[in-house]
């Protein structure tokens, strides 16, 4: 009795909180508002983006479900692994400053040694780097201590890379490499995108958080957008939920020491505008982040025949830098953490774009994540030729 009491009320909420827009988004938020209420779901966000520019962005439930605080666009959450995509987006404004190269041994650039300890004379760049071809290893009991429960990792990402690639460290092995020469096999790496990062930091001298502020955040105007909690209002900071057989419980907000992996907290609204800007060649309302060709390099893709890794298919995953590039040619990212179940994609043939927040993991909604996907998708591409001139 008590799901199906909550079940109404959900709707009746939902209902009650749509923002107008003149896109009828009616069927799908019938849609949506069915899928979260079968799966336990507690908040929903998603944005549409037709013609390079934001046409609709809805948000469905709670960020607080004890307070009943609305889940709307402009909510914020952490994002996972699209944060990737920003991490790509400043390893490439410092490209553009001429500052790095993204083929030159990263130890040029670090304070640090990084060696392969099976192949000690090859360098590891940070094309590589970018495109999950580094032969680092993500291993997990290192890893998770890169999570920080109940706020900002205390752990600076400098000693956190210290101790996990230079030897005598806390959280060094053999195994933190896989056995491939770095360039030639394709395994995602977490950790290596944080040394990207790192990468950053050690050439600018700036914290990664302080340079996408003043490279990206600042300049698009996306005020609600931060890496750690404490550059956040949490008053607007969504609650996240994770699934626990037939219930669905509230978890702690967490930190991460290795954050230009996935720690970037913002809305939907705010991401929409990073996501126009890319789409529009590294250019929105008038601000630049980005020159034209520098976007082009970060969005090709950068496998090919003369440089095809293992586990690599051209048609189906090849890579820009940190961004994925599907087989159907949609440039994005995905992100998944406790809590958090992220997607941002684009497709430049036709500038649609589809951006979604739920703030509730676990396997039904996991299930329900991949099904208002695709609704999302069908809903744009429904859209997309009637637009009006």
């Amino acid at each position: 009795m008590k799901y199906v009491c909550f079940a109404f009320a959900f709707f009746q909420f939902s209902c009650f909180t749509r923002q107008e827009s003149k896109y009828d988004s009616g069927a799908l938020d019938s849609l949506i508002e069915a899928e979260i209420r079968a799966s336990l779901v507690v908040g929903v966000s998603a944005a549409i983006l037709l013609d390079g520019k934001l046409a609709w962005s809805k948000g469905y439930g709670y960020a607080d479900r004890k307070t009943k605080r609305p889940f709307t666009p402009s909510t914020v959450m952490n994002i996972a692994s699209i944060s990737k995509t920003f991490t790509g987006a400043s390893v490439m404004h410092t490209v553009e400053e001429g500052k790095l190269s993204l083929d030159e041994d990263i130890n040029l650039y670090l304070p640090f040694g990084i060696s392969h300890p099976i192949f000690p004379g090859e360098k590891i760049t940070l094309r590589q780097l970018a495109t999950h071809t580094s032969s680092i290893r993500d291993v997990w009991f290192a890893y998770e201590k890169s999570y920080h429960n109940g706020g900002d990792h205390p752990q600076l990402l400098g000693d956190y890379l210290k101790d996990y690639f230079v030897p005598g460290g806390k959280y060094y092995s053999l195994d933190n490499f896989l056995p491939y020469k770095p360039g030639t096999h394709r395994e995602y790496s977490n950790i290596g995108a944080g040394m990207a990062g790192f990468v950053v930091e050690s050439i600018t001298g700036k914290k990664l958080n302080r340079y996408s502020k003043e490279a990206i955040f600042g300049p698009l105007k996306m005020n609600d957008t931060g890496w750690f909690l404490s550059e956040i209002d949490l008053k607007n900071h969504s609650t996240l939920y994770e699934q626990r057989e037939d219930s669905t419980v509230a978890i702690e907000l967490y930190g991460l020491a290795t954050y230009p992996d996935g720690g970037v907290r913002t809305s939907v609204n705010d991401l929409a505008k990073f996501l126009t800007c890319i789409g529009n060649d590294g250019e929105y309302d008038g601000a630049r982040i980005l020159k034209r060709e520098t976007v082009a390099e970060m969005m090709k893709p950068q496998f090919s025949k003369t440089w095809l890794p293992d586990s690599t298919d051209l048609k189906e995953n090849n890579r820009g830098i940190f961004w994925f590039i599907s087989g159907n040619g949609r440039q994005g990212h995905s992100g998944g953490d406790p809590g958090v179940a992220t997607a941002m994609h684009y497709d430049p043939s036709r500038k649609i774009g589809v951006i979604f927040f739920m703030n509730t993991t676990g396997p039904e909604a996991g299930r329900a994540f991949n099904r208002i996907s695709e609704a999302l998708w069908r809903q744009a591409e429904t859209w997309w030729p009637v637009l009006e001139p």
